[in-house]
């Protein structure tokens, strides 16, 4: 039930068809008894800023999740940007604290991470590929960096974006290999698909499955089904996947502490939550 008491969460972004966030956040603060609710609300990307400048006038609002395309420009419409979304570039969440100014964070990357060490795989002394290198991609190589991998590469359409990020890992990682150029997957033991390519039925896969390896570990952020054609291509050859929920899964409990929710463990969450597809 929803009533003048209820906190919202703004759900931002475009399309909201994609959404999978709702199916997991409402069941649970339902099961917790918590009086919030995740709202959808979709926003393109040129009505953005006065958008997101009219929702936070919403008193009743206690911040929102920011998705696709408008990770990237939400650090210059926040107060202040956690270290972690300086890095990034971007913020996927913002928080409005007690005295009414904005706080931008990323979880991106560290759900992404958590969810590739949770099925085995560990990055440190890995090399590493990720495609894409907007406000996911950028969240997803700072994470990787963190973790210690021996090689990082990068890969954007927009070869000045993929170069500005690799500039930004090198400043904080400066002992790290980070290349840019190339999106070939071949000789690379985790491949992460951080494009919006799979969202559209039609689109082309983001890599050459046939030059990924058997064995080799890929991710994906798309959630518009489980198993995209990507994962599926790639699962046919004997790789181990990350679907895009998954690290929805695991970025979710540090979601819930950030707005003040309490905290969840994924395999709780899993338990009441209601995905479709």
């Amino acid at each position: 039930m929803i009533t003048g008491n209820t906190l919202l969460i703004a759900h931002i972004g475009y399309p909201t068809t994609t959404f999978k966030s709702p199916m997991i956040y409402n069941p649970w603060f339902e099961h917790k008894g918590i009086d919030a609710v995740v709202v959808p609300m979709g926003v393109k990307a040129d009505d953005y800023a006065a958008a997101f400048r009219a929702i936070f006038r919403f008193t009743n609002l206690r911040g929102a999740l920011i998705t696709m395309p408008h990770k990237v420009v939400t650090n210059s419409l926040v107060d202040e940007v956690t270290p972690t979304g300086l890095i990034a570039g971007a913020s996927n969440a913002v928080l409005v604290r007690p005295d009414g100014s904005l706080l931008g964070d990323q979880f991106d990357g560290a759900g992404f991470v958590r969810g590739v060490e949770r099925k085995g795989f560990r990055i440190a002394g890995k090399r590493v590929l990720v495609s894409g290198s907007g406000g996911v991609g950028s969240a997803i190589a700072a994470s990787l960096a963190a973790a210690g991998p021996a090689e990082l590469a990068l890969y954007d359409y927009h070869a000045q974006v993929a170069d500005a990020l690799a500039g930004r890992l090198r400043e904080h990682y400066p002992q790290l290999t980070v290349r840019t150029g190339s999106n070939d997957p071949a000789g690379y033991e985790l491949v992460v698909n951080a494009t919006p390519l799979g969202m559209k039925d039609g689109d082309p896969l983001p890599f050459d499955v046939a030059r990924i390896a058997p064995g080799t570990f890929v991710g994906e952020v798309v959630m518009k089904q489980a198993m995209t054609p990507f994962l599926t291509a790639a699962a046919a050859k004997g790789c181990p996947c990350l679907v895009g929920t998954d690290m929805l899964f695991e970025m979710i409990p540090a979601y819930l502490e950030f707005f003040g929710f309490g905290s969840a463990t994924p395999d709780e969450l899993r338990t009441v939550a209601q995905i479709t597809y």
